[in-house]
């Protein structure tokens, strides 16, 4: 029998399907591999923007991930909204116990609507707790800038702000993502000692929900098919772009990426 690959998310949810562990199971799906979920927080959101969330109970939130680490073990994980520091303490600990071969991080601080998700106070705990854990942490410009406590405003400070998450925060490897910066979409690798660009053309759309969610749930799903990790984020830059360059055109506001988009792209490069 194939061997059958397995990603878990930890994250929030999100009832419109475009963000949070909706877009990580959908992407788990489209990549070929077996996803499992734990909720941190429920969150009330859709393309318009997030109206409240409510935490889950760290009992709750560490029996559903004992409850997968001891029945089905991943062969990847992927976080997101953690939204405090009791999150974070707990879920630290969890994955040193678990001994978790490939780690992905999504920081996720602040919503498209500029709503914030993660408690101030808990920013400092995600730097000293979970970010030395990480296989590959994704931050977009606003991300690396709280966690680095700098400003970025060109292609150089990316570099250096990658190079920084890696060499003082100890992430094994940081991909800044250059959405935020005018030009081509331009996202920064940095590991092992190295850089590596991923640039793709700038799409004109305002249908860009759950595009952070589901750029790192490729990489994990990737990682999790013992992919080696600038293959991972290549693939992760290739899905969302195709992701992005054909939106679904659904919802009022900022509609969410078509997760169907790069498994046709690849149908029909096969089929030509």
């Amino acid at each position: 029998m194939t061997d059958i690959y397995k990603a878990l998310s930890i994250a929030g949810t999100d009832p419109s399907g475009g963000a949070g562990i909706h877009a990580d199971l959908k992407t788990f799906q489209e990549q070929k591999v077996y996803g499992m979920a734990v909720i941190t927080s429920v969150v009330a959101q859709n393309t318009l923007g997030v109206k409240s969330f409510e935490e889950m109970s760290l009992q709750n939130i560490s029996q559903q991930i004992d409850c997968v680490m001891d029945d089905i073990k991943p062969d990847a994980v992927k976080t997101g909204m953690l939204a405090s520091i009791g999150i974070i303490e707990l879920l630290a600990e969890k994955l040193k116990d678990a001994n978790i071969q490939s780690y992905v991080m999504d920081p996720v601080m602040i919503a498209k609507s500029g709503h914030h998700l993660l408690h101030k106070d808990a920013i400092d705990h995600l730097k000293k707790l979970l970010i030395p854990q990480t296989t590959v942490i994704t931050p977009n410009i606003p991300e690396a800038e709280v966690i680095i406590g700098k400003s970025i405003e060109t292609v150089q400070q990316m570099r250096d702000a990658a190079k920084e998450i890696v060499e003082v925060y100890g992430a094994k490897s940081a991909v800044v993502k250059g959405g935020h910066l005018n030009g081509e979409a331009r996202d920064i690798l940095y590991f092992d000692e190295d850089f590596e660009e991923f640039v793709s053309p700038r799409f004109d759309t305002k249908h860009t929900h759950g595009t952070g969610c589901t750029f790192s749930a490729v990489i994990t799903a990737e990682l999790a098919k013992q992919h080696s990790i600038p293959e991972s984020v290549a693939t992760g830059k290739e899905f969302i772009s195709a992701a992005i360059k054909h939106p679904l055109g659904i919802g009022k506001g900022q509609g969410p990426t078509n997760h169907f988009a790069y498994r046709s792209t690849i149908n029909q490069e096969t089929t030509a």
